[in-house]
């Protein structure tokens, strides 16, 4: 399995989405009806945002959590002091469980960076037993993160590359209304239901919203790593401008919508 996701430091990740993605986990647990005596399985568990929530439920059984970056499953490990929980490097496409071996299988903000998203659905039914639960969550990068759009749409004009990178970023696999819906009616599950959530992303100043992306980390950072002197400070001007909006620099918070699903194992 490849990876849209660019990871250089799980610091680096931590700033960019893994603050938020431990906001969006609780009202994704509680969606995903994760309850008391449950063996649960969290693929493309990151830095442990989801893995870490669900463990403050001490009647959960056990946890099992997989990522493809070796960076992630070493930062998740060095943070674990939980019995219950392992967490090993797999590939969400080809998972490493025999059938039916969880109660629910869940993944956060991580479907959409699976160029065969499908195939790590269906392998998310395959390790789940029969009654059990699959549950995804990813971001609307189309309408529904304003912050990136500053971003890439500062990208876009400036030059071929941020062009080809808004097209692949907005319609990355999942992200669309009722493509994640129709994902897992297409593999089987049964009683499918599809929401959205809504959580707040605030930063102290602008420092705190460009450093992870100058740095390097997710797709756009990859993206900007990967230009000139002239045209990073053209780019990082154009969406400091846009981040403060003729006002002096300081908090912003910006609204940020994410699409989850949940289905029934037949």
């Amino acid at each position: 399995m490849t990876s849209s996701f660019n990871v250089q430091k799980a610091a680096g990740y931590e700033q960019l989405m893994g603050r938020w993605s431990r906001q969006l986990a609780t009202p994704f647990i509680e969606f995903a009806g994760v309850t008391d005596g449950e063996t649960v399985l969290d693929v493309g568990c990151g830095t442990g945002s989801l893995t870490f929530a669900m463990a403050e439920n001490l009647r959960i059984k056990a946890i099992a959590a997989v990522d493809l970056s070796p960076v992630f499953v070493a930062a998740a490990s060095e943070r674990n002091t939980d019995r219950r929980i392992s967490i090993q490097q797999a590939d969400a496409c080809s998972l490493p469980f025999t059938d039916g071996s969880f109660d629910r299988a869940l993944a956060l903000l991580v479907l959409h960076f699976i160029p065969e998203a499908p195939q790590a659905v269906r392998e998310m039914r395959r390790v789940v037993r029969p009654g059990g639960t699959v549950a995804a969550a990813v971001w609307d990068h189309y309408g529904g993160m304003p912050g990136m759009r500053m971003v890439i749409d500062a990208a876009a004009a400036i030059d071929e590359a941020g062009r080809q990178l808004r097209s692949r970023y907005a319609f990355q696999p999942m992200v669309q209304p009722g493509e994640l819906k129709q994902t897992f009616i297409s593999v089987g599950l049964e009683d499918v239901i599809e929401t959205e959530f809504t959580i707040r992303m605030n930063y102290l100043d602008f420092n705190d919203f460009w450093a992870p992306i100058s740095a390097g980390e997710g797709p756009l950072g990859m993206y900007v790593a990967g230009l000139d002197a002239g045209k990073r400070t053209e780019l990082e001007s154009s969406v400091r401008g846009a981040f403060e909006s003729g006002r002096p620099d300081g908090p912003r918070s910006f609204a940020n919508v994410a699409w989850s699903c949940r289905g029934r194992v037949p």
